[in-house]
């Protein structure tokens, strides 16, 4: 009796694990220069040719995680000497990602030190784990959320008071209140006016420095991905992976990496997850979002509670945690959702 029990283990253990994800994932690409449909390897061909690739995601989407995997291993498939960078790791974690690309740590010592995002071994972990196989610098190219959280709570001026920690954010930053960046952040915070009682000239004043808090994730962004391309061979590409906002319309980090990179070729790609392939007819707003829009079907895999990280930080003999939920107001940009959700209270606070 007891054999047989033995017997049937390997089946009860194998009955409870998930599932592997399926190898085939559903897309379609719109060319929106040539304003045509295309396909995947004539975009890879173009993407080859561009000193800078920005790929905008929606965070929470599984299958687009694994576009981002086929676009980064069709580039080295095209022998093309990449750079990957990305939002998803802060400035301070780059020590980190150097050892353990380097073979000097262990995953269990860089995922301890680089603070990676609740969904790293699902969503960016392939990538990381390409990279480092083949040798391909990673840039951890955002500004420390605890920075960010400072400028969205009290203005720009408080990075000139960072010290030693000055470098952990672009040294030079440019966000103007106007203009069709400003607007489309404008317009989003709108539908987030805070408290009834709150005076709408306050409302106003916190919007905007959580603008300021975004652009200086934009313009640290940018500073990362210019000095990664200057550090890089001839030909070299770099790949920067964020959430979509921070690359749509060429704006946001696109706009600081241009200022920056005078006369380089910067292409931006958008993965948009849509319910019906077949139906999707770009208009002339919408070709304007990217260069390519490459369109895959929504997955519903995932749990549609929120889900909850906390990062620590201790400076001395103080420490500051952060606790950060994802909604669904930062499908599209998780620095977005994180200022968003500052308005909401119980969805974003931060406590020392």
């Amino acid at each position: 009796m007891i054999g047989f029990l033995f017997a049937l283990l390997p089946l009860i253990v194998s009955s409870a694990q998930a599932p592997p994800p399926a190898s085939y994932v559903p897309e379609r690409v719109y060319d929106s220069r040539h304003k045509e449909f295309t396909d995947f390897e004539a975009m890879l061909a173009d993407l080859t040719r561009a000193d800078v690739v920005f790929v905008g995601e929606e965070h929470d989407d599984p299958n687009t995680h694994r576009l981002e995997l086929a676009l980064v291993e069709g580039l080295l498939r095209r022998r093309a000497p990449l750079t990957l960078a990305m939002e998803m790791f802060e400035r301070d974690a780059q020590p980190a990602l150097d050892r353990y690309l380097a073979g000097d740590a262990t995953e269990e010592q860089f995922l301890a030190a680089a603070r990676p995002w609740p969904r790293y071994r699902t969503d960016y972990r392939p990538a990381v784990e390409l990279a480092r196989a083949h040798h391909i610098p990673v840039v951890a190219s955002n500004v420390p959320r605890r920075i960010a959280a400072d400028v969205a709570k009290n203005g720009l001026s408080m990075i000139d008071a960072l010290g030693a920690d000055r470098a952990l954010a672009a040294a030079d930053v440019q966000c103007p209140t106007k203009g069709s960046y400003y607007q489309r952040f404008s317009d989003l915070m709108a539908g987030h006016p805070g408290a009834a009682s709150t005076p709408e000239a306050d409302v106003r004043q916190k919007h905007e420095r959580f603008y300021l808090a975004q652009c200086l994730k934009d313009e640290t962004m940018g500073e990362s991905v210019a000095k990664a391309r200057g550090a890089a061979s001839g030909r070299a590409t770099v790949v920067h992976v964020n959430g979509a906002f921070h690359s749509d319309f060429g704006e946001g980090a696109v706009d600081s990496t241009r200022r920056r990179l005078p006369g380089r070729r910067l292409l931006v790609v958008s993965i948009l997850p849509v319910d019906d392939l077949d139906s999707v007819r770009p208009d002339k707003h919408e070709r304007k979002r990217a260069d390519y829009l490459v369109y895959t079907l929504k997955t519903t895999a995932r749990a549609t509670t929120p889900t909850v990280a906390r990062y620590f930080k201790r400076s001395g003999s103080s420490a500051m945690t952060y606790d950060i939920t994802a909604t669904a107001a930062d499908a599209r940009d998780s620095s977005i959702g994180s200022t968003l959700s500052m308005v909401s209270a119980g969805v974003w606070w931060m406590r020392k």
